[in-house]
């Protein structure tokens, strides 16, 4: 695993987790963090077939500005032929991605591991 430094806010951490790219965005996450994180979020998400982990488990408050990161994050990934998943299990910001319509275009995951592929989803079961 390969850490990279943060944003100068402590907002964003970035490393490399099994061929993905984690943006691990933390704290509060408002239009003056939003600010500071977009550029390095841009250039991560620009990367030609980027594979793209949004996580937001570290998160405390999360604001339209922060939707705003994930769908153009979310756009940017897609349009340079990349995959891009999304970790949130906070219930206001799962509630805001459902009434806004982006848990449709960017289903949230409880884990990392379950985006990653070690864990299956919960709430599905193996048949016999």
């Amino acid at each position: 695993m390969r850490y990279e430094p943060a944003s100068p806010t402590g907002h964003l951490h970035v490393r490399q987790e099994r061929g993905h790219t984690v943006l691990e965005l933390r704290g509060e996450i408002d239009i003056a963090s939003a600010a500071e994180i977009a550029p390095r979020l841009e250039r991560e998400a620009g990367r030609p077939g980027a594979r793209v982990v949004l996580d937001l488990s570290g998160v405390e408050f999360f604001d339209c500005s922060g939707l705003r990161l994930l769908y153009r994050a979310r756009r940017q990934v897609l349009d340079h032929g990349g995959q891009v998943h999304l970790v949130c299990t906070h219930p206001l910001t799962l509630r805001m991605l459902r009434i806004t319509g982006l848990a449709r275009l960017l289903p949230p995951r409880a884990t990392l591991d379950e985006v990653l592929g070690l864990t299956r989803p919960a709430g599905r079961r193996t048949g016999h």
